[in-house]
């Protein structure tokens, strides 16, 4: 029988070089290819190493047989390491894609195989598809602007902190009630701490109380960062002439909405994203319904939760104060007519259909000047 042998040669009809990236924490793994045929080129670099990053790609050309004036096309799983990269490689001129990691297609078998190999093979396979023309292929996460992405920083924070602040109140209670002890935690806790008794009426145990005092002493820094940055926050909204400030300023005209959502869909969403229409919207907020149709069996299996975690968790919330603060809106109406009657189970989803049909409207409202419908 004949032996078959494997080239180890590459063509040289492509003009781009395609490359993809394998994030870590300590090392990337790079894949360079020219086509689909092509059997990638694999390389080790460290993590954050663009020199090493930069000695790669020409050797790559020089190795596929590019001209160095080749076009290169690059792509990597959005992560940890967020957009700093995509901003780099678009410095060097090199086209670059942020895919969205649960939007790549993986096998449908309980298990199935996962090295870097594999995963540098599936992202150049799907790069070269999405460059001849392939939309679908997978997701393409927006980048925003460093300025933009710098003005998220604040509300995240300041959301951060409230969480650290509940879990320092809880955790105080929770030591309190322990003792058999319940005390609301207030400004003067610290002198109510000292005239505290157990239940025979003995003192606190000594390193409880310096626990209840450190924990304490915690819990004011978090409450004094918070004052901090929500007196930034509104001196922003009072003064600032940047045009995203004018849009919270316009949102704040609504009842309902206070400077915290408004500040939230700004930075966002609102203040940076080209929004086209509706479903894009509702999508991007992870608010749009995901149907099971299969044969005979046809289900609704909820929103898909795949948008922005932010704007989903806030849509929600406004959706219910939008109920009780603006019960006479043609929104408000609605809900009560379509969901006002069933349980609890419709009420939840209720309130996703409404918090996505506010969502819309706010859009609308920033982008026409058209003001959330009244009652007809």
């Amino acid at each position: 029988m004949a032996e078959t042998a494997r080239s180890t040669e590459y063509t040289t009809t492509a003009s781009n070089l395609y490359m993809a990236f394998e994030l870590s924490s300590k090392k990337w793994n790079l894949g360079f290819t020219i086509g689909m045929a092509q059997r990638p080129r694999e390389r080790t670099i460290h993590a954050g190493d663009l020199g090493a990053l930069q000695q790669e790609i020409p050797e790559a050309k020089v190795r596929f047989g590019l001209a160095e004036t080749a076009p290169v096309q690059s792509c990597y799983e959005a992560g940890r390491d967020t957009f700093w990269l995509h901003r780099c490689l678009s410095s060097l001129g090199i086209a670059s894609l942020v895919v969205d990691s649960t939007s790549i297609e993986v096998g449908r078998r309980k298990k199935h195989r996962k090295t870097d190999r594999l995963d540098l093979e599936r992202l150049l396979n799907r790069l070269i598809r999405h460059h001849n023309g392939e939309a679908k292929v997978w997701s393409v996460v927006r980048v925003p602007s460093a300025e933009a992405e710098d003005n998220r920083q604040l509300h995240r924070e300041l959301l951060s902190l409230k969480d650290e602040r509940t879990r320092h109140i809880n955790r105080i209670k929770g030591l309190l009630v322990g003792q058999g002890i319940r005390l609301a935690v207030g400004n003067r806790f610290p002198e109510r701490l000292s005239s505290l008794r157990l239940w025979d009426g003995t003192e606190l145990p000594a390193g409880l109380r310096t626990r209840l005092e450190r924990e304490y002493a915690r819990l004011c820094l978090v409450t004094e960062q918070i004052a901090l940055l929500e007196a930034t926050r509104q001196k922003a909204i009072r003064y600032s002439t940047d045009p995203a400030m004018a849009q919270v300023r316009q949102l704040l005209r609504l009842r309902c909405i206070s400077e915290g959502s408004a500040w939230l869909y700004v930075m966002e969403s609102f203040g940076w994203r080209e929004i086209r229409n509706r479903r894009q919207l509702g999508a991007l907020a992870g608010l749009t319904p995901t149907l099971s149709d299969s044969g005979d069996s046809e289900h609704e299996q909820g929103i898909s939760k795949a948008g922005n975690e932010y704007v989903r968790t806030m849509a929600v919330e406004i959706a219910w104060a939008w109920l009780r603060y603006q019960p006479d809106s043609a929104l408000s109406c609605w809900y009560w007519e379509r969901f006002g009657q069933g349980g609890q189970r419709a009420s939840r989803i209720g309130i996703v259909a409404l918090a996505r049909k506010l969502l819309v409207a706010l859009w609308r409202y920033l982008e026409t000047g058209d003001i959330p419908a009244a009652p007809n």
